[in-house]
Protein backbone atom coordinates (compact mmCIF):
# COMPACT_ATOMS: atom_id res chain seq x y z
CA UNK A 1 0.00 0.00 0.00
CA UNK A 2 1.53 3.47 -1.20
CA UNK A 3 0.39 6.21 0.95
CA UNK A 4 0.66 10.24 0.25
CA UNK A 5 0.37 12.45 3.54
CA UNK A 6 0.57 16.14 2.45
CA UNK A 7 -0.10 19.76 2.93
CA UNK A 8 0.83 22.41 0.42
CA UNK A 9 -0.24 25.63 -0.68
CA UNK A 10 -3.14 24.64 -2.20
CA UNK A 11 -4.90 24.38 1.10
CA UNK A 12 -3.15 26.04 3.58
CA UNK A 13 -1.26 29.67 3.88
CA UNK A 14 2.14 29.88 5.21
CA UNK A 15 1.37 30.31 8.54
CA UNK A 16 -1.19 27.33 8.85
CA UNK A 17 1.89 25.32 6.76
CA UNK A 18 4.01 26.33 9.33
CA UNK A 19 1.12 25.52 12.39
CA UNK A 20 1.20 21.78 10.32
CA UNK A 21 4.57 20.73 10.19
CA UNK A 22 4.62 19.09 14.07
CA UNK A 23 1.30 18.20 13.38
CA UNK A 24 1.85 15.71 10.03
CA UNK A 25 4.92 14.45 11.99
CA UNK A 26 3.10 13.75 14.57
CA UNK A 27 0.48 11.87 12.52
CA UNK A 28 3.46 9.99 10.54
CA UNK A 29 4.21 8.43 13.92
CA UNK A 30 1.14 7.69 15.14
CA UNK A 31 0.76 5.73 11.56
CA UNK A 32 4.56 4.08 12.47
CA UNK A 33 2.76 3.07 15.60
CA UNK A 34 -0.13 1.08 14.44
CA UNK A 35 1.28 -0.62 11.18
CA UNK A 36 4.52 -1.62 9.82
CA UNK A 37 5.89 0.75 7.78
CA UNK A 38 8.47 -0.48 5.29
CA UNK A 39 9.54 2.19 2.98
CA UNK A 40 9.55 5.99 3.77
CA UNK A 41 10.74 9.11 1.84
CA UNK A 42 9.61 12.72 2.84
CA UNK A 43 9.75 15.99 1.03
CA UNK A 44 9.52 19.26 2.31
CA UNK A 45 9.78 22.53 0.78
CA UNK A 46 9.08 26.47 0.88
CA UNK A 47 5.32 25.42 0.10
CA UNK A 48 5.15 21.93 0.54
CA UNK A 49 5.04 18.80 2.81
CA UNK A 50 4.95 15.27 1.80
CA UNK A 51 5.40 12.35 3.27
CA UNK A 52 5.65 8.69 1.08
CA UNK A 53 4.81 5.50 2.84
CA UNK A 54 4.49 2.07 1.68
CA UNK A 55 2.85 -0.05 4.37
CA UNK A 56 2.28 -3.48 4.80
CA UNK A 57 -1.63 -3.18 5.09
CA UNK A 58 -3.93 -0.75 4.19
CA UNK A 59 -5.12 1.81 7.34
CA UNK A 60 -7.44 4.21 7.77
CA UNK A 61 -6.14 7.52 8.63
CA UNK A 62 -8.54 10.16 9.64
CA UNK A 63 -7.59 13.58 8.98
CA UNK A 64 -8.81 16.78 8.09
CA UNK A 65 -6.00 19.01 7.71
CA UNK A 66 -4.03 16.83 5.46
CA UNK A 67 -4.19 15.61 1.66
CA UNK A 68 -4.20 11.43 1.89
CA UNK A 69 -3.81 9.36 -1.50
CA UNK A 70 -3.39 5.83 -1.61
CA UNK A 71 -1.75 3.97 -4.56
CA UNK A 72 -2.77 5.19 -8.01
CA UNK A 73 -3.81 8.81 -7.12
CA UNK A 74 -0.72 9.18 -4.81
CA UNK A 75 1.14 7.45 -7.81
CA UNK A 76 -0.60 10.42 -10.43
CA UNK A 77 0.28 13.39 -7.83
CA UNK A 78 3.81 12.23 -7.67
CA UNK A 79 4.31 12.50 -11.48
CA UNK A 80 2.16 15.38 -12.09
CA UNK A 81 4.65 17.06 -9.28
CA UNK A 82 7.74 16.16 -10.49
CA UNK A 83 6.21 17.86 -14.15
CA UNK A 84 5.83 21.29 -12.42
CA UNK A 85 1.96 20.67 -12.87
CA UNK A 86 1.35 20.58 -9.40
CA UNK A 87 3.62 23.87 -8.71
CA UNK A 88 2.64 27.41 -7.18
CA UNK A 89 4.56 28.23 -10.48
CA UNK A 90 3.22 26.04 -12.96
CA UNK A 91 6.05 24.42 -14.96
CA UNK A 92 8.86 25.49 -12.88
CA UNK A 93 12.10 23.29 -12.63
CA UNK A 94 13.08 23.47 -8.71
CA UNK A 95 10.77 21.08 -7.70
CA UNK A 96 12.78 18.24 -9.74
CA UNK A 97 15.50 19.28 -8.29
CA UNK A 98 14.05 18.62 -4.36
CA UNK A 99 12.12 15.34 -6.05
CA UNK A 100 15.64 14.29 -6.27
CA UNK A 101 17.39 15.90 -3.14
CA UNK A 102 14.37 13.49 -1.69
CA UNK A 103 15.38 10.43 -2.97
CA UNK A 104 18.90 10.89 -2.18
CA UNK A 105 18.22 11.71 1.66
CA UNK A 106 15.96 8.50 1.73
CA UNK A 107 18.73 6.36 -0.18
CA UNK A 108 21.75 7.94 2.55
CA UNK A 109 18.72 6.90 5.52
CA UNK A 110 18.34 4.21 4.44
CA UNK A 111 14.44 4.43 4.63
CA UNK A 112 13.90 3.95 0.78
CA UNK A 113 13.09 0.62 -0.38
CA UNK A 114 12.72 -1.38 -4.17
CA UNK A 115 8.84 0.26 -4.62
CA UNK A 116 9.22 4.01 -3.23
CA UNK A 117 13.09 3.67 -5.36
CA UNK A 118 11.03 2.65 -8.64
CA UNK A 119 8.30 5.55 -8.22
CA UNK A 120 11.01 8.17 -7.22
CA UNK A 121 13.12 6.82 -10.59
CA UNK A 122 9.84 6.81 -12.65
CA UNK A 123 9.10 10.14 -11.45
CA UNK A 124 12.13 12.15 -12.16
CA UNK A 125 12.17 10.41 -15.41
CA UNK A 126 8.66 11.39 -16.00
CA UNK A 127 9.61 15.00 -14.77
CA UNK A 128 12.51 15.49 -17.19
CA UNK A 129 10.71 14.02 -20.40
CA UNK A 130 7.92 16.31 -20.10
CA UNK A 131 10.53 19.63 -20.12
CA UNK A 132 11.94 17.88 -22.78
CA UNK A 133 9.53 17.32 -24.81
CA UNK A 134 6.84 19.98 -24.19
CA UNK A 135 7.44 23.66 -23.50
CA UNK A 136 6.10 23.47 -19.89
CA UNK A 137 8.73 25.74 -18.45
CA UNK A 138 9.61 27.77 -21.15
CA UNK A 139 10.90 31.14 -20.62
CA UNK A 140 12.78 29.36 -17.32
CA UNK A 141 9.80 29.87 -15.36
CA UNK A 142 10.96 29.54 -11.25
CA UNK A 143 9.52 30.97 -7.55
CA UNK A 144 12.88 33.10 -7.85
CA UNK A 145 11.45 34.33 -11.35
CA UNK A 146 7.78 34.88 -9.72
CA UNK A 147 9.70 36.75 -6.90
CA UNK A 148 11.32 39.28 -8.75
CA UNK A 149 8.21 39.75 -10.97
CA UNK A 150 6.42 40.15 -7.55
CA UNK A 151 8.72 43.19 -6.27
CA UNK A 152 8.86 44.58 -9.96
CA UNK A 153 4.56 45.28 -9.98
CA UNK A 154 5.21 46.68 -6.24
CA UNK A 155 8.34 48.79 -7.01
CA UNK A 156 8.86 49.58 -10.72
CA UNK A 157 12.21 49.11 -11.68
CA UNK A 158 14.80 47.43 -9.93
CA UNK A 159 17.43 49.25 -12.12
CA UNK A 160 20.22 50.89 -9.83
CA UNK A 161 18.49 49.10 -6.75
CA UNK A 162 20.35 47.42 -4.27
CA UNK A 163 19.20 44.39 -3.04
CA UNK A 164 20.10 42.07 0.51
CA UNK A 165 19.79 38.10 -0.23
CA UNK A 166 19.96 36.72 3.10
CA UNK A 167 20.29 32.40 2.51
CA UNK A 168 22.78 31.18 0.03
CA UNK A 169 21.11 28.12 -0.52
CA UNK A 170 18.90 26.72 -3.28
CA UNK A 171 16.38 29.22 -2.88
CA UNK A 172 18.52 32.01 -2.54
CA UNK A 173 20.55 31.49 -5.22
CA UNK A 174 17.59 30.96 -7.81
CA UNK A 175 16.05 34.37 -6.69
CA UNK A 176 19.83 35.92 -7.23
CA UNK A 177 20.10 34.26 -10.61
CA UNK A 178 16.60 35.95 -11.60
CA UNK A 179 17.83 39.34 -10.63
CA UNK A 180 20.91 39.05 -12.99
CA UNK A 181 19.44 40.95 -15.82
CA UNK A 182 17.58 43.45 -13.61
CA UNK A 183 20.75 45.88 -13.73
CA UNK A 184 20.39 46.17 -9.65
CA UNK A 185 23.48 48.07 -8.58
CA UNK A 186 24.92 45.30 -5.98
CA UNK A 187 23.50 41.47 -4.70
CA UNK A 188 24.64 41.29 -1.40
CA UNK A 189 24.79 37.80 -0.02
CA UNK A 190 24.88 36.56 4.00
CA UNK A 191 24.46 33.31 4.87
CA UNK A 192 25.96 31.46 8.15
CA UNK A 193 28.15 29.77 6.28
CA UNK A 194 30.18 32.25 4.67
CA UNK A 195 32.11 30.17 2.31
CA UNK A 196 28.20 29.82 0.41
CA UNK A 197 28.00 33.02 0.63
CA UNK A 198 31.46 34.10 -1.48
CA UNK A 199 30.94 31.35 -3.74
CA UNK A 200 26.89 32.79 -4.64
CA UNK A 201 28.61 36.57 -4.59
CA UNK A 202 31.54 35.69 -7.12
CA UNK A 203 29.04 33.79 -9.48
CA UNK A 204 26.28 36.55 -9.19
CA UNK A 205 29.20 39.25 -9.71
CA UNK A 206 28.32 40.48 -5.92
CA UNK A 207 29.51 41.13 -2.58
CA UNK A 208 29.31 38.66 0.50
CA UNK A 209 29.49 39.49 3.88
CA UNK A 210 29.03 37.70 7.34
CA UNK A 211 26.09 36.94 8.36
CA UNK A 212 26.54 39.02 11.83
CA UNK A 213 27.29 41.96 9.92
CA UNK A 214 24.07 42.29 8.28
CA UNK A 215 23.09 44.92 9.68
CA UNK A 216 25.88 47.19 9.38
CA UNK A 217 24.47 47.15 5.37
CA UNK A 218 20.78 47.65 6.09
CA UNK A 219 20.71 51.21 5.78
CA UNK A 220 21.59 51.03 2.00
CA UNK A 221 19.73 48.56 1.13
CA UNK A 222 16.57 48.59 -0.89
CA UNK A 223 15.20 45.30 -1.43
CA UNK A 224 15.84 42.36 1.17
CA UNK A 225 14.88 38.64 0.15
CA UNK A 226 15.64 36.02 3.04
CA UNK A 227 14.93 32.48 2.40
CA UNK A 228 17.21 31.22 5.22
CA UNK A 229 16.26 26.98 6.53
CA UNK A 230 16.49 28.75 10.03
CA UNK A 231 13.40 27.25 12.47
CA UNK A 232 13.01 30.80 13.85
CA UNK A 233 12.54 34.13 12.54
CA UNK A 234 15.86 36.17 11.97
CA UNK A 235 14.10 39.41 11.47
CA UNK A 236 11.78 41.61 13.00
CA UNK A 237 10.46 45.12 14.42
CA UNK A 238 13.10 45.20 17.18
CA UNK A 239 16.05 44.50 14.78
CA UNK A 240 15.17 47.37 12.33
CA UNK A 241 13.92 49.75 14.32
CA UNK A 242 17.39 51.77 14.41
CA UNK A 243 17.34 52.58 10.79
CA UNK A 244 15.68 56.13 9.73
CA UNK A 245 11.30 55.80 8.84
CA UNK A 246 12.19 57.62 5.78
CA UNK A 247 14.03 54.50 4.18
CA UNK A 248 12.29 51.88 6.48
CA UNK A 249 9.30 53.34 4.31
CA UNK A 250 11.10 52.99 0.90
CA UNK A 251 11.80 49.30 1.29
CA UNK A 252 10.32 46.32 0.37
CA UNK A 253 11.00 42.83 2.30
CA UNK A 254 10.11 39.34 0.78
CA UNK A 255 10.34 35.99 2.75
CA UNK A 256 10.40 33.29 0.96
CA UNK A 257 11.47 30.55 4.15
CA UNK A 258 9.00 28.50 5.59
CA UNK A 259 9.20 28.50 8.71
CA UNK A 260 9.26 32.35 8.24
CA UNK A 261 12.58 34.34 8.34
CA UNK A 262 10.45 37.97 8.93
CA UNK A 263 8.28 38.97 11.45
CA UNK A 264 5.22 40.91 10.47
CA UNK A 265 6.13 43.65 13.12
CA UNK A 266 8.31 44.99 10.30
CA UNK A 267 5.08 46.43 8.59
CA UNK A 268 4.49 47.94 12.01
CA UNK A 269 7.82 50.74 10.57
CA UNK A 270 6.11 50.67 6.96
CA UNK A 271 7.85 47.84 5.70
CA UNK A 272 6.33 46.24 2.87
CA UNK A 273 6.52 43.12 3.73
CA UNK A 274 5.63 39.82 1.16
CA UNK A 275 5.80 36.38 1.38
CA UNK A 276 5.21 32.94 -0.46
CA UNK A 277 0.97 33.81 -0.15
CA UNK A 278 1.88 36.94 -2.18
CA UNK A 279 3.65 34.71 -5.15
CA UNK A 280 0.24 32.89 -5.61
CA UNK A 281 -1.13 35.94 -7.37
CA UNK A 282 1.71 37.10 -9.39
CA UNK A 283 0.46 37.70 -13.12
CA UNK A 284 2.11 34.56 -15.21
CA UNK A 285 2.47 36.15 -18.83
CA UNK A 286 2.79 32.94 -20.37
CA UNK A 287 0.52 30.88 -18.35
CA UNK A 288 -1.93 30.16 -21.17
CA UNK A 289 0.76 29.10 -23.37
CA UNK A 290 1.76 26.50 -20.77
CA UNK A 291 -1.53 25.43 -19.50
CA UNK A 292 -1.58 23.97 -23.59
CA UNK A 293 1.70 22.22 -22.69
CA UNK A 294 0.18 21.13 -19.45
CA UNK A 295 -2.42 19.01 -21.48
CA UNK A 296 0.53 17.20 -23.42
CA UNK A 297 2.39 16.71 -19.72
CA UNK A 298 -1.27 14.78 -18.79
CA UNK A 299 -0.85 12.30 -22.19
CA UNK A 300 2.95 11.89 -20.91
CA UNK A 301 1.61 11.41 -17.16
CA UNK A 302 -1.49 8.95 -18.06
CA UNK A 303 1.29 6.58 -20.15
CA UNK A 304 3.88 6.24 -17.58
CA UNK A 305 1.47 5.58 -15.10
CA UNK A 306 0.39 2.45 -16.47
CA UNK A 307 3.51 1.55 -17.04
CA UNK A 308 4.80 2.36 -13.94
CA UNK A 309 1.91 0.82 -12.55
CA UNK A 310 2.49 -2.79 -14.08
CA UNK A 311 5.93 -2.30 -12.95
CA UNK A 312 4.69 -2.32 -9.22
CA UNK A 313 2.54 -5.11 -9.95
CA UNK A 314 5.04 -7.21 -11.47
CA UNK A 315 7.17 -6.99 -7.82
CA UNK A 316 4.23 -7.04 -6.29
CA UNK A 317 3.96 -11.26 -7.70
CA UNK A 318 7.80 -11.58 -8.23
CA UNK A 319 8.60 -13.03 -4.41
CA UNK A 320 5.79 -14.99 -4.73
CA UNK A 321 6.78 -16.80 -8.06
CA UNK A 322 10.29 -17.18 -6.54
CA UNK A 323 8.44 -18.90 -3.66
CA UNK A 324 6.19 -20.98 -6.17
CA UNK A 325 9.51 -22.40 -7.32
CA UNK A 326 11.69 -22.48 -5.23
CA UNK A 327 9.09 -24.72 -2.95
CA UNK A 328 8.16 -26.92 -6.30
CA UNK A 329 12.09 -27.36 -6.37
CA UNK A 330 12.64 -28.43 -3.04
CA UNK A 331 9.80 -31.02 -3.62
CA UNK A 332 11.35 -32.27 -7.17
CA UNK A 333 14.61 -32.81 -5.68
CA UNK A 334 13.23 -34.66 -2.18
CA UNK A 335 11.14 -36.91 -4.27
CA UNK A 336 14.02 -37.44 -7.15
CA UNK A 337 16.54 -38.60 -4.53
CA UNK A 338 14.48 -41.12 -2.80
CA UNK A 339 13.04 -42.72 -6.26
CA UNK A 340 16.99 -42.69 -7.40
CA UNK A 341 17.67 -44.61 -3.91
CA UNK A 342 15.39 -47.22 -4.61
CA UNK A 343 16.23 -47.80 -8.47
CA UNK A 344 19.20 -48.89 -9.95
CA UNK A 345 19.87 -46.59 -12.72
CA UNK A 346 23.09 -45.84 -14.84
CA UNK A 347 24.06 -42.17 -14.45
CA UNK A 348 22.77 -41.50 -18.35
CA UNK A 349 19.03 -42.63 -16.90
CA UNK A 350 19.33 -40.94 -13.87
CA UNK A 351 19.92 -37.47 -15.86
CA UNK A 352 17.18 -38.60 -18.01
CA UNK A 353 14.90 -39.06 -14.84
CA UNK A 354 15.99 -35.66 -13.86
CA UNK A 355 15.21 -33.68 -17.01
CA UNK A 356 11.69 -35.46 -17.02
CA UNK A 357 10.86 -34.05 -13.32
CA UNK A 358 11.94 -30.61 -14.27
CA UNK A 359 9.95 -31.04 -17.19
CA UNK A 360 6.81 -32.36 -15.36
CA UNK A 361 6.92 -29.50 -12.90
CA UNK A 362 7.68 -26.59 -15.47
CA UNK A 363 4.59 -27.92 -17.27
CA UNK A 364 2.56 -28.13 -13.80
CA UNK A 365 3.29 -24.16 -13.01
CA UNK A 366 3.15 -23.14 -16.53
CA UNK A 367 -0.40 -21.89 -16.10
CA UNK A 368 -0.32 -21.09 -12.41
CA UNK A 369 2.53 -18.21 -13.26
CA UNK A 370 0.29 -17.53 -16.43
CA UNK A 371 -2.95 -17.03 -14.16
CA UNK A 372 -0.47 -14.67 -11.92
CA UNK A 373 0.68 -12.60 -14.37
CA UNK A 374 -2.60 -12.02 -16.02
CA UNK A 375 -3.95 -11.23 -12.82
CA UNK A 376 -1.51 -8.50 -12.67
CA UNK A 377 -2.37 -7.14 -15.89
CA UNK A 378 -6.26 -6.87 -15.14
CA UNK A 379 -5.71 -5.59 -11.90
CA UNK A 380 -7.11 -8.69 -9.93
CA UNK A 381 -5.82 -7.54 -6.49
CA UNK A 382 -7.80 -9.95 -5.06
CA UNK A 383 -5.77 -13.31 -6.76
CA UNK A 384 -2.84 -11.65 -6.12
CA UNK A 385 -3.81 -11.37 -2.18
CA UNK A 386 -4.97 -15.26 -1.98
CA UNK A 387 -1.74 -16.39 -3.97
CA UNK A 388 0.22 -14.56 -1.53
CA UNK A 389 -0.88 -15.72 1.37
CA UNK A 390 -0.81 -19.31 0.02
CA UNK A 391 2.31 -19.71 -1.57
CA UNK A 392 4.65 -17.26 1.17
CA UNK A 393 2.74 -17.43 4.34
CA UNK A 394 2.49 -21.79 4.20
CA UNK A 395 5.35 -22.15 1.82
Amino acid sequence: MLVNIRIDFKIADVGSMENSYAKLDALNEKIHNNVKVLEEVTLKTCNRYEIYLILEEDINIPTTTFIVEKDDNAINHLLRLASGLESMIMGEDQILGQIKDARKKAIKEETIGPKLEKVFTKAIHVGQSIRKNTHINEGGVSVGSGAVELIEEKYGTLKGKNVLIVGAGEMGTVVAKALLDKQTNAIVVANRTFDKAQQLAQDLDGIAIKFKKMDESLHKIDILISATGAPHPLINKNRLSFLPPEHLENMIMLDLANPRDIEEDVKELKVQLYNLDDLRYIRDKNVEKRVKEAEKAEVIIAEETVLLKDALKQMEITPILSSLNVEAEKIRKSELEKTLHMLDLSDKDAKKLDALTHSIVDKMLFNVIKNLKQAVSNDDDETIRAAKKILIEYC
